[in-house]
């Protein structure tokens, strides 16, 4: 039998128990430590990402030439010329992309940008023609091999609907505005 109280520096067990004890919390300070300096910058990284590819899009239509003519598109977008269409997609491609940098309208940008890729999908990455399930999990794929294309247009919808869920973070100007209101407010 060991002698030794479990303070005791000197005593093998009582170093190990210690060791042990500290290396176990770990996990739990690190959470806190996240939860209490950095939990409110997850969104800033999905932000700048589908800025950067919703921007990347929009230049490269600003620089091209329009294709959406030859594309069907879902009611009740199919009622707008496909001139319009270029001009909004366009133009919500440049706008948006600059607002999620800076976290102004996060929610409203996020919104349209994902009714934006609802279409995308339904016009352009979607399999044109499907007759199971196995045929349409082809199209799930980031290269085009004739069944559709919409895997990476699916994950931007999903990062989308995390940020109109969450916001756009700590560091945003809709957080300073919202502080700025409730010291308005005080």
């Amino acid at each position: 039998m060991n002698d030794h109280s479990l303070s005791d520096p000197n005593c093998a067990d009582c170093v190990i128990s210690s060791t042990t004890g500290r290396v176990c919390a770990i996990p739990g300070e690190l959470s806190r430590w996240f939860d209490s300096r950095a939990q409110g910058l997850a969104p800033l990284f999905l932000r700048l990402l589908l800025a950067y590819e919703f921007g990347e899009a929009g230049l490269e239509k600003l620089n091209g030439d329009n294709w959406f003519a030859d594309r069907v598109f879902p009611f009740p977008i199919n009622l707008l010329s496909a001139e319009l269409n270029w001009t909004l997609a366009t133009g919500l491609e440049i706008i948006a992309p600059a607002a999620l940098i800076l976290g102004l309208a996060t929610r409203f940008f996020s919104l349209a940008l994902m009714l934006l890729t609802v279409v995308a999908i339904a016009a352009v990455h979607w399999p044109v023609e499907w007759h199971s399930v196995a045929e349409l999990w082809k199209g799930y794929a980031i290269s085009d091999q004739g069944y559709g294309n919409y895997k990476l247009p699916l994950m931007y919808l999903l990062m989308l609907t995390s940020l109109v869920f969450s916001g756009s973070g700590r560091l945003s100007v809709d957080a300073w505005l919202t502080s700025q209101r409730q010291s308005a407010h005080r």
